[in-house]
């Protein structure tokens, strides 16, 4: 029953964004691509079907209104997207270069890790920012913990992989599909690597802050013998 009631909250919580979501990114690009390719022809079709999701995170960073590291992320996107549909090329090109975001991003992820500043840190400190300043001291207090920036860095070095392998199954997706199909299925390879991802993440830092606290624990106990034997 305890299960029941958390997955009925998330849905409760959850259900009306992710609607939204599928809507802007999957429904809407498919159905306005299918409605204008006969007509305009599949490049100016795709270009069309493109305008719903990036009006749509045009809209939510301007309604969060804050510079951060996330924010810069979710500008630097909606900048790529656009850059990505000027210049001539066929469709298929079109397709490939909506993917260079992916790839740009990806590509940010893993250079921040080796230049020894994973960007996982930025973004989770704005996030913590955002929601609670109790929460950020917290995390700020062990950014000089050894083990800590390790697990920031390999959160930034999994998520760049991540994103990489989600931009090379486009590409080949890109090549193997028709146009249709792919903005069919397309949007559910982006999904599920988020997903998983996401749940990657969730999964590995549970798992690491249970070491943090064994190992804690254990120096707490150590300490303490070395007292009672001095």
């Amino acid at each position: 029953m305890a299960r029941l009631a958390k997955a009925w909250n998330f849905a409760r919580d959850s259900g009306p964004k992710l609607a939204g979501e599928a809507l802007i990114n999957f429904i809407l690009p498919y159905i306005i691509y299918t409605l204008a390719a006969p007509r305009y022809g599949d490049v100016d079709a795709l270009i069309a079907s493109s305008a719903p999701p990036i009006l749509w995170s045009i809209v939510e960073f301007a309604r969060h209104r804050r510079v951060d590291a996330l924010s810069m992320i979710v500008l630097g996107g909606i900048v790529l997207s656009l850059l990505a549909f000027l210049g001539g090329g066929g469709a298929r090109f079109l397709q490939l270069r909506e993917k260079l975001v992916t790839v740009i991003i990806a590509l940010v992820f893993l250079g921040s890790a080796a230049i020894g500043r994973p960007l996982i840190y930025q973004l989770a400190r704005a996030q913590m920012a955002r929601n609670s300043s109790a929460e950020l001291e917290s995390f700020e207090a062990l950014r000089d913990n050894k083990y800590f920036r390790r697990t920031m860095m390999v959160l930034t070095v999994v998520w760049g992989l991540g994103l990489l392998a989600d931009a090379a199954v486009s590409i080949a997706l890109v090549f193997t599909l028709s146009i249709r199909a792919y903005l069919a299925v397309g949007p559910f390879v982006g999904y599920t690597t988020m997903g998983g991802l996401a749940l990657w993440t969730y999964l590995y830092v549970k798992r690491q802050r249970r070491k943090g606290a064994a190992r804690r624990a254990a120096e707490a106990l150590e300490t303490d013998r070395a007292q009672a034997a001095a």
